[in-house]
């Protein structure tokens, strides 16, 4: 389990990011916990010298002796592996955050989609779990088994799931390198996730999910098709391919 220590001299904040990340730990299934929480910088310190820390989020101006940098750097001398995460309003001091190895800087007010996109990126790279989520932008982090196809429409990317429907002023070219093998280009205005697909009517060129279809263009059938034939799970999900 993973140990998330947060210190913040204003309490309301405090209980707030604790509650947000409790949330996302239950929402993302991560095996984590806020195993301490302080507006005193010295308290963390003591916490720290006698448990292990993971994970530390920190204020950078705390209303103390000690700054949320110099806790960090106390902490550095210490312990090099762990993870250090600014949050703070006073943006002046962002560059010198980073003095201290800092993995994210998050500034203040921070919203939960922030903090969420920060967690993923944070598990991705303890872990290597790239390619399970796909960020669109700053508001959307995006669970990839969720995505049923990505349209492109004039400037902007429409991703489609079975439930909600994201939209971002991005392209194609930006998200491709992102994606892992299952998500496949079929036309060009669109991307489908091959793992989703239920049905596939090849006389009308429609690919089927849930709730949802996309279509196959003349340029991308014949590579389409012939990735679909040759992709394992395809014909595990595959209810069938309907050439009448």
């Amino acid at each position: 389990m993973l140990n998330f220590v947060l210190c913040d001299d204003n309490l309301s904040i405090l209980n707030k990011l604790d509650n947000m990340l409790n949330n996302l730990f239950i929402k993302h299934d991560y095996d984590a916990q806020v195993s301490f929480k302080s507006d005193n910088a010295e308290d963390v310190l003591d916490y720290i010298k006698t448990n292990k820390v993971h994970v530390l989020l920190l204020d950078i101006h705390l209303k103390s002796k000690i700054s949320g940098i110099e806790l960090a750097e106390r902490v550095r001398k210490t312990d090099k592996s762990v993870y250090i995460i600014f949050t703070t309003g006073h943006l002046e001091y962002a560059l010198i955050a980073y003095k201290v190895k800092t993995f994210d800087y998050i500034p203040k007010p921070f919203t939960i989609e922030r903090i969420e996109e920060t967690l993923i990126r944070l598990y991705n790279d303890m872990f290597g779990h790239a390619n399970k989520y796909l960020t669109i932008n700053s508001k959307n982090v995006i669970k990839q088994e969720d995505i049923q196809y990505i349209k492109k429409e004039g400037m902007k990317l429409i991703v489609y799931t079975d439930t909600k429907q994201y939209e971002a002023y991005t392209s194609f070219n930006k998200i491709k390198p992102c994606l892992p093998d299952n998500f496949v280009r079929c036309h060009k205005s669109y991307i489908a996730n091959i793992d989703n697909i239920k049905d596939v009517e090849t006389t009308n060129n429609i690919i089927k999910f849930n709730h949802n279809e996309c279509y196959i263009g003349p340029k991308y059938k014949t590579n389409f098709m012939e990735v679909l034939n040759n992709y394992g799970n395809f014909s595990n999900n595959l209810d069938s391919v309907n050439n009448a």
